[in-house]
């Protein structure tokens, strides 16, 4: 059965900054556990802690920047660029360019705080 969404929800973000999370499926928005899509707005000098989550997220950048560090590297991910981190992978996200970054993130299984692992 087809299921509409009319709106997203807007989720707390974590980090330094307010980052706008507009879930449209997910466990806050439309109750769903497996996955979460999401729109993520967020202001340039933003970071959030870093992370050691039990899902995969899939990310793709629309517009700016979105800074990327594990344990291993950091890399840029540029509008019509895509990252995917797996599951039990530390990650910290930043957008440390002035104009912020658009992006679109899903997560399998949904996103829930706690499962995410975030530092302390």
């Amino acid at each position: 059965m087809a299921k509409i969404i009319n709106e997203p929800a807007i989720v707390k973000a974590a980090g330094n900054k307010e980052k706008i999370i507009r879930e449209f499926f997910g466990a806050v928005n439309s109750g769903d556990k497996d996955v979460s899509i999401a729109i993520m707005s967020s202001p340039g000098g933003w970071l959030e802690p870093g992370q050691k989550p039990e899902f995969d997220e899939y990310t793709v950048v629309i517009k700016g920047e979105l800074h990327v560090k594990t344990i291993d590297k950091e890399f840029d991910i540029k509008a019509r660029q895509a990252v995917l981190i797996k599951k039990g992978e530390w990650v910290q996200y930043s957008t440390p360019h002035p104009d912020g970054a658009h992006y679109v993130s899903v997560c399998l299984p949904a996103f829930t705080p706690d499962i995410v692992h975030r530092d302390e």
